[in-house]
């Protein structure tokens, strides 16, 4: 670990913990479920609390899935004192591995939560779609082979943050899929990956 640069001063609690979520890059994960949102009440389809629950559950997904990169950026030494961009706080040690470990699985867990009510709504297309986000946001950095390392990132990133979204949002409300969702996705797959 680094140590912590005499300019920069650890945040504390709450606020520490919100910096490692990255409250810049969670619009990421808002704007399609917005889109599949409007798109199903367009269709006369909507329903506010399976919407509701998608936003949830993709607002903690993404956190959980930068969590985790914050760590494994940390241990496998991709992130480093000469870093430029925001503060990776495992890097920082602002954070410990151990409790970041703590925070990726309390993250990934309320989205399981979350996502316990939507298979209730949409079945089991739902939990496969959640299962495959939660290792899709563990290997983007993590595992044997991280996507992100080996230029498979963007392909995750535009399966889930603007197909799975949109498509799944929708999905929860309608209980179809019509072509159009995922046309509506496309934009905002090529918005996230870019």
């Amino acid at each position: 670990m680094a140590s912590v640069d005499a300019a920069l001063e650890a945040p504390h609690g709450w606020r520490l913990w919100w910096l490692a979520a990255r409250p810049r890059t969670l619009s990421v994960g808002i704007a399609p479920v917005l889109v599949g949102a409007a798109l199903a009440f367009a269709h006369g389809r909507a329903r506010a609390l399976p919407a509701l629950a998608a936003l949830a559950g993709a607002l903690l997904l993404q956190i959980g899935a930068n969590l985790a990169n914050d760590l494994f950026d940390a241990e496998k030494g991709a992130d480093t004192q000469d870093r430029i961009g925001p503060t990776r706080v495992t890097q920082m040690g602002w954070i410990s591995p151990t409790r970041m470990r703590v925070g990726t699985a309390v993250a990934f867990g309320a989205a399981g939560a979350v996502g316990l009510y939507l298979v209730a709504v949409g079945g089991w297309p739902i939990a496969v779609l959640g299962a495959l986000a939660v290792v899709a946001g563990l290997a983007y950095t993590g595992g044997p082979y991280p996507l992100g390392y080996h230029g498979l990132g963007e392909v995750a990133v535009f399966a889930f943050f603007g197909i799975a979204a949109v498509c799944g949002t929708y999905y929860v409300q309608a209980l179809s899929l019509p072509p159009v969702a995922l046309l509506a996705a496309l934009p905002l797959c090529a918005l996230a990956t870019a």
